[in-house]
């Protein structure tokens, strides 16, 4: 047994309640190592009273397996002690406990204190497994040419980072049945308040819709149709910096350290401040983004101020925050104690480009936009850089760092704004993105279409990726109908939406993936093919009905089914 891989602490990456009478335990141990895994605990009252949990094996990765399990109590979970007890493949037994390992049953326990109300993991209930589209709304659609800006070019014209199309909020309005029709159930819309440049993220008045886009009223009808139609929607809540023509920061460089504002900001001088990365922290070395001091007490109230305005009077159901992990992690521990007691469903989803647990940690955010499973989704139908069994590690690893709730509402893009559309990452191969939207689709958490990648949309980094929404003829509809089956199932089936995952079966040389969606009575089991146009099937052991073709598959008397190349199938067990 390799005891330097054995860990757990009693923290909350390890133990967490999921009720107030329910905690969930995580153990991690070497890769293939143990046989058997038991949690034994009992409460520091009642010490002969032992009891035991089997701890089941979730994920596993290039280097370790990951064990969980749960302790219920008749009432509040606290005063638990416990402790490990490991069997590996020779029947060796062996207890784990805080200072090490022993023959016999030790004397130190882990010791779980004590539940309160706010400290039961919980998100929203809509928000687990959402489906969710991103809109970049100088993008969408223009359905009013009346408030185009000077200069307007031609739909469709080639991107830059200062040319404007006309997008705005009358063009999402008059899509919601599109939207509808596909099946989205949340907007993630890029920011719309007024501000400098086509993307709207150096802010100048944070209560009020850019012209260009339309009006507040606009937007109130915009929200009241999304609602109607069973689409919630986010705004990008941009709090990490401003632009220059924001008031205050107008005042910074007018009176310098006499301003009243100097101290929303990072001045590098107290006077004679000029628009220069020089003399102010911004983002990057971008001048015209002035960075806000978060750890301004001030700042904090005016970020809450603004965040609790677009919720209370237009009735927005949560934020995406741009660049989370910049802030001072304050803002988002008072939003979350702040907001969250006044509107209990509102979801706030945090932008950070890899691990997120720092944001996701209970007290503050409830999901960040997982590019952990965009990199390895990428790299492996995408680039094709990466091995199956490097790709299965990757995202058991991915899934380990986070809580099994939390995990249920990650943000699983495939792509940005802020990245090159997935179908380049391809070589322009729909067969190759068809098999990263249906893992994507299939998988644990919350799937998010970056608009126009379900009709086809290519484009390199920033600004060829922010291209207009296609319409009409020249959509791929071929690609839009197999997003449409997708969603369908995972609306249809609760295992897809909300169950747990856990991989299978890994074939590295015939590059197939397979893994199991459960919840409840419901069990569906996915595999996905890679290889080669021209590859010979391969058999795999599956029975049931392949949903997404809806016919019974049938299996030779061995139970074994025939995999084709680039092939999916999602077969629900009967």
């Amino acid at each position: 047994m390799k005891r330097e891989a054995v860990y757990h602490l009693n923290t909350e990456n390890y133990i967490y309640p999921v009720s107030r009478s329910r905690l969930r335990v995580k153990l991690r141990t070497a890769k293939g190592d143990i046989k058997e895994c038991l949690l034994l605990h009992f409460d520091r009252t009642k010490p002969d009273a032992v009891r035991s949990a089997v701890l089941k094996k979730q994920q596993s990765d290039a280097l370790f397996d990951y064990y969980y399990g749960h302790i219920d109590t008749s009432k509040v979970a606290r005063y638990q002690k416990y402790y490990f007890k490991l069997t590996d493949y020779d029947g060796k037994e062996i207890f784990y406990c805080p200072i090490g390992f022993s023959s016999e049953k030790p004397e130190d326990f882990f010791e779980y204190l004590y539940t309160n109300p706010n400290d039961v993991v919980r998100h929203p209930d809509w928000s687990y497994g959402t489906i969710y589209y991103q809109i970049f709304p100088e993008r969408f659609k223009n359905g009013d040419t009346q408030n185009d800006p000077p200069g307007t070019e031609k739909w469709g014209s080639t991107p830059t980072r200062e040319n404007y199309m006309g997008g705005d909020i009358r063009g999402i309005i008059e899509e919601i049945p599109y939207l509808k029709e596909l099946g989205i159930e949340t907007i993630y819309m890029n920011p719309i308040f007024y501000a400098d440049f086509n993307h709207k993220y150096a802010t100048t008045d944070y209560y009020r819709i850019d012209p260009i886009f339309g009006t507040n009223d606009d937007f109130r009808e915009m929200v009241d149709k999304l609602h109607e139609s069973g689409i919630r929607i986010l705004l990008d809540g941009v709090f990490n910096h401003t632009g220059i023509h924001f008031k205050p920061f107008r005042d910074v460089l007018e009176n310098g350290r006499d301003s009243r504002y100097y101290n929303w900001f990072l001045p590098v001088k107290e006077n004679e401040i000029k628009i220069s990365h020089k003399d102010y922290e911004c983002v990057g070395a971008y001048k015209y983004m002035p960075k806000l001091n978060s750890s301004n007490p001030e700042v904090r109230e005016f970020i809450l101020n603004v965040m609790d305005h677009w919720i209370r009077e237009y009735g927005i159901d949560g934020w995406r925050l741009d660049v989370a992990d910049e802030l001072d992690i304050n803002v988002w521990q008072e939003a979350c104690m702040v907001l969250r007691q006044r509107y209990p469903d509102i979801f706030l989803l945090g932008e950070t480009w890899g691990y997120g647990g720092r944001l996701t940690d209970g007290k503050m955010l409830d999901s960040v936009m997982n590019y952990m499973f965009r990199d390895a989704v990428r790299d492996y139908f995408g680039y094709e850089k990466i091995g199956t069994d490097e790709f299965d590690s990757r995202i058991n690893t991915m899934l380990s760092l986070y809580k099994n709730e939390t995990g249920k509402v990650l943000y699983n893009l495939l792509d940005s704004h802020d990245t090159e559309r997935f179908l380049n990452y391809c070589s322009g191969d729909t067969d190759k993105m068809k098999l990263a939207v249906a893992f994507q689709f299939l998988f644990i958490g919350s799937p998010a279409i970056y608009y126009g990648d379900e009709v086809g949309i290519n484009g390199e980094n920033d600004p060829d990726c922010r291209k207009c929404m296609i319409w009409g003829d020249e959509q791929n509809r071929e690609l839009l109908d197999w997003y449409k089956k997708l969603i369908k199932i995972r609306k249809d089936h609760v295992a897809v939406r909300t169950g747990d995952y856990m991989t299978t079966f890994i074939d590295d040389e015939n590059e197939i993936i397979c893994f199991e969606r459960r919840e409840e009575n419901e069990k569906i089991q996915v595999i996905i093919r890679k290889g080669k146009r021209n590859d010979a099937s391969v058999k795999v052991k599956g029975s049931g009905i392949n949903l997404i073709t809806g016919q019974m598959i049938a299996a030779d008397t061995a139970g074994f089914i025939d995999v084709e190349p680039y092939s999916v199938k999602a077969i629900k067990t009967v």
